[in-house]
């Protein structure tokens, strides 16, 4: 039950216009600072000291214009946009700085140590700009749960949806993260608030049909995979959740057409690694 990733396409959604643009200051997160104080040292890296982002609009504008180019250059080759963001926060990039340098880590797949910077921009965020704290906890979330550390995300998460009860995306995160602690109950429970917020979200129904799949409701997890497939036909992971509940009914024929297909539409995905296991236990068994 693996959908959303964090990333330079998501992940940076929200945030790329709140280094320059005013926003209204939102209390800051206390029971975010004290998660990350409470937590144990990380094996990397001391925190950095990050200058604070400048106020004058023309001082803004070139913040934002840096934010840009340093998530372009994380693009190109995150290797190169983390360098650039290395120097940028060394002669005073401040938050956007360290965020660009954790973003270019979670896109050379050193989750943890992203995972860990950006907990620790957490308290920096809070005082200037505090509209980027609920996302910067998804992202630190997100990151603890690519790392193999769910009890951590879940923190995190718990954090940023008492923050934000009715943002579809956290309620969908908070899913992943239960999903992968086996509560597959909490995990449905948050997907069935992110599709009373949003009922357009095939992401959300083909990760409502794997929950309620391990919940034993056959029935409710083939209708959400329907469902997500009515929305998009390509959704590989509906595709996978279908083809899954087929050849449980029994179905091979179409369950092989299904994973083929995730195969063909999304062949470096999660779910097409998935879906070719299947697809070698069939040919096994058969």
């Amino acid at each position: 039950m693996r959908l959303r990733k964090i990333g330079l396409s998501a992940a940076t959604a929200s945030l790329a216009l709140g280094l320059s643009l005013a926003a209204a200051p939102a209390p800051a997160q206390q029971t975010a600072q004290q998660t990350v104080q409470q937590k144990p040292a990380p094996p990397k890296a001391a925190p950095q000291q990050a200058a604070p982002l400048r106020q004058n609009p023309d001082s803004r504008a070139l913040d934002e214009l840096a934010y840009r180019d340093c998530l372009a250059a994380v693009r190109k080759n995150p290797e190169d946009g983390f360098a650039t963001a290395q120097t940028w926060q060394a002669s005073g990039g401040g938050l956007a700085a360290g965020h660009c340098a954790a973003l270019a880590l979670v896109e050379l797949r050193h989750y943890g140590d992203a995972a860990d910077r950006l907990e620790k921009l957490l308290p920096l965020a809070e005082k200037q700009a505090p509209w980027m704290t609920v996302s910067i906890l998804d992202q630190a979330a997100m990151a603890w749960l690519e790392a193999e550390l769910p009890d951590r995300a879940r923190q995190l998460m718990d954090i940023a949806v008492k923050a934000a009860a009715d943002q579809p995306d956290l309620r969908i995160d908070r899913a992943l993260v239960l999903a992968q602690l086996g509560d597959y109950a909490g995990a449905r429970a948050d997907l069935d608030h992110a599709l009373s917020l949003d009922p357009t979200r095939e992401d959300a129904y083909a990760l409502r049909a794997a929950a309620r799949r391990h919940l034993n409701d056959m029935a409710g997890a083939l209708e959400d995979a329907e469902t997500a497939l009515a929305i998009n036909g390509r959704a590989p992971e509906a595709l996978l959740e279908r083809g899954i509940l087929r050849l449980q009914a029994g179905n091979r024929r179409g369950a092989h057409r299904d994973f083929l297909d995730v195969r063909l539409i999304a062949p470096d995905s999660p779910a097409a690694i998935t879906a070719g296991r299947y697809i070698a236990e069939m040919d096994v068994r058969q």
